[in-house]
C-alpha cells in the first residue's frame, strides 16, 4: 500500500521537542561534569596549601630551636615569602611540668598578617635545656643487667641476674665451636 507523501516525510526525522530534551540531557550532564572536575581543582590546590604551610610551620619550629633568643617570650607572630605567595605565621610558647622546657606551638595562615582565617597548618615541638648534665651518659655503665656474655669473661650462669648470666627459664647453650658437642637424642 502507499503511503501519502507528507507522511513519510515527517516519520524520517527528528522533532523539535526531541532536539531540545536531547540536548537538556547532554547540558545536564557537562554540568555535572564541570562540577566535578573544578572540586578535584579546588581540592588540589587546598592540599597543595595545606603541604607548604605544614613545611613552613616545620622550618618555624626548627627556627626556633636554633635561635634561643626567643625564648622568654610568650607569642612571636611573623610574615614570609615561600612559593610565590605571602604566607603568616603565629608561634606561642606554653609552659611544661619539667620548668627548663616548653611546648612550642607554629600555626601557619595563607595570606599576610591582617588576613583573618583559620591555619592552615599548625605543629607541636619542645625546647628546652638539656635535663641531665652534659657528659653524664658517658659515666653510666650501660653494660650492667646485660644477658650476653662477653668473650673473656667468666660464665656466671650460676646467679640470675648477673652480667653475661643466662635469663632465668631459658636453656643454656652450648657456643659453636670450641664447646662439646652434645649427644644426639636416642630412641627408646
Amino acid at each position: 500500500m502507499n503511503r501519502p507523501a507528507r507522511t513519510r516525510a515527517l516519520s524520517g526525522g527528528f522533532t523539535l521537542i526531541e532536539v531540545l530534551v536531547a540536548l537538556m540531557v547532554v547540558a545536564m550532564g557537562l554540568a555535572a561534569l564541570m562540577v566535578s572536575v573544578s572540586g578535584t581543582a579546588r581540592t588540589s590546590g587546598y592540599l597543595r596549601d595545606k603541604t607548604l604551610a605544614q613545611w613552613m610551620a616545620l622550618n618555624r619550629l626548627t627556627e626556633v630551636r636554633l635561635n634561643l633568643t626567643q625564648f622568654g617570650k610568650s607569642t612571636d607572630t611573623g610574615e614570609l615569602n615561600f612559593a610565590n605567595r605571602t604566607w603568616h605565621y603565629d608561634t606561642r610558647y606554653f609552659d611544661t611540668s619539667i620548668a627548663t622546657m616548653k611546648r612550642v606551638v607554629v600555626r601557619v595562615y595563607a595570606g599576610d598578617a591582617k588576613t583573618k582565617g583559620n591555619p592552615l597548618a599548625e605543629s607541636t615541638g619542645f625546647l628546652g635545656s638539656a635535663i641531665a648534665t652534659r657528659g653524664s651518659s658517658n659515666t653510666t655503665d650501660w653494660t650492667t643487667g646485660s644477658t650476653q656474655a662477653t668473650a673473656g669473661s667468666p660464665s656466671n650462669a650460676a646467679v640470675p641476674g648477673a652480667p653475661g648470666a643466662t635469663p632465668i627459664g631459658s636453656t643454656p647453650v652450648a657456643p659453636i665451636g670450641n664447646g662439646p658437642t652434645p649427644a644426639p637424642p636416642t630412641n627408646p
